[in-house]
Order: C-alpha cells, then structure tokens, then sequence
C-alpha cells in the first residue's frame, strides 16, 4: 500500500508519488524532487493551479511550520514556475 499525502493547494488525497514535496532550503521554497531533503515539506499536485492556489492561502507557510510568507525565487515570473513544473512530469515519465 503507498503512502497518501494531502496536497496543500487542491487539499486532495493523493498517493506520494502523484505529489510534488516542496521544502524549505536557505529561506527559500524549492522543490524537492527526490524527496530527501531535510526538515519539514508540503505535498502538492505538479499542477500551475495547485502551486498558485497555495501560494495565495500562504499554505505552504502552514504545512512548513514558518512565520514569513515564502516564495519560490522564481514566482515572480509564472511562465518560468510553469516550465519548472512542465520539466518535472518528463523526469518522473522518464523522458529526456
């Protein structure tokens, strides 16, 4: 049976591996697509629309147990955080 995770944006169940995790490194939000960073993370669907959606609830802030809003240090362009996105379904397919 694989583990269920709650993504932070939709608030859905989902299975591990359908999830992003996203932690906290040097003040700022990264994905982790390893999933062996240490400390806290979030899970969330590797969805635009999930990401933005917690973003504006501030829920990674929640899930991560910080005081401060965080931002990705790409945010503030979201043709670039959609292109991040877009680049980690081809590495779970296994594309090139």
């Amino acid at each position: 049976m694989e583990p269920v995770r709650t993504c932070v944006g939709c608030r859905a169940r989902a299975s591990r591996t359908a999830l992003l995790r996203v932690a906290i490194r040097n003040g700022e939000l990264v994905f982790d697509e390893q999933a062996v960073l240490p400390g806290r993370g979030a899970w969330v669907h590797p969805a635009l629309e999930c990401v933005v959606t917690a973003l504006r609830r501030r829920a990674f802030a929640r899930a991560l147990r910080v005081s401060a809003a965080m931002e990705f240090p790409e945010a503030e362009n979201t043709q670039t955080l959609e292109k991040r996105l877009n680049g980690y379904g081809n590495k779970v397919n296994g594309s090139k």
